[in-house]
């Protein structure tokens, strides 16, 4: 499966200066959050895969208006294609009250309430984050430090890959695009960056349904085009 992960930052290349072809090839698109509403919806136009996201902490104005014809997977666990997707979106709490920032001890209740569903599928294969796990691409500063919960995460379950964004790609020292721990592939999508997993078996009937395991507010199935 070819994925393109974005986050943080809107790609020129993809937006302003776009040219047609440019998301062909690609089977599903991730974002790790903090990017306009309106610059998902593009990308999911112009792509012929669906657009699955997490939210960031300057995400708030997904509340009034959604990125349309976009997937929000925060707090939820997908089936698409065989691949088992888990979404955590916001990042460690440093302001009092934020809606989109978390202490660990919530953080750790969020992931609590996955446990049926991880169980039910059987684990996960690629996890979905803004921050990222606690000293694995984060940065040292109270705003970009990653949450300890999501280490317990990552020793149990063992995803093939983990995308994360919040993180940008500049300053001094730079932060590195690819870690592993564990067997992970831990990835900051800043901006935008092309991965690829192996396929997972799936039914024929499968190859454009997106299926929630967790209980969630739509029907339990998506058909993309």
């Amino acid at each position: 499966m070819r994925i393109l992960a974005v986050s943080d930052e809107e790609c020129p290349a993809l937006w302003d200066q776009y040219r047609p072809g440019r998301l062909d090839g690609y089977d599903l698109i991730l974002s790790a959050g903090d990017l306009k509403a309106d610059y998902l919806s593009f990308l999911v136009t112009m792509a012929h895969a669906p657009l699955l996201y997490v939210r960031g902490n300057h995400d708030e104005g997904y509340t009034r208006r959604p990125p349309e014809g976009c997937d929000d997977i925060d707090g939820q666990l997908v089936i698409y294609r065989g691949l088992r997707i888990l979404g955590l979106g916001g990042c460690l709490q440093y302001r009092p009250d934020a809606p989109l920032q978390f202490t660990e001890k919530q953080m750790a209740r969020r992931i609590a309430r996955l446990r049926i569903a991880l169980q039910r599928a059987g684990g996960v294969d690629l996890v979905v984050t803004h921050a990222p796990p606690l000293g694995w691409g984060d940065g040292e500063d109270l705003p970009h430090r990653g949450f300890e919960s999501f280490l317990k995460l990552l020793d149990r379950y063992r995803p093939a890959l983990w995308v994360h964004g919040h993180v940008h790609l500049r300053g001094w020292p730079l932060p590195q695009r690819e870690l592993v721990c564990g067997g992970t592939r831990i990835v900051n999508a800043s901006e935008r960056y092309a991965l690829e997993l192996p396929d997972r078996p799936y039914a024929p009937a499968d190859r454009h349904v997106l299926r929630y395991v967790t209980r969630h507010r739509e029907p339990d199935e998506r058909a993309f085009p």
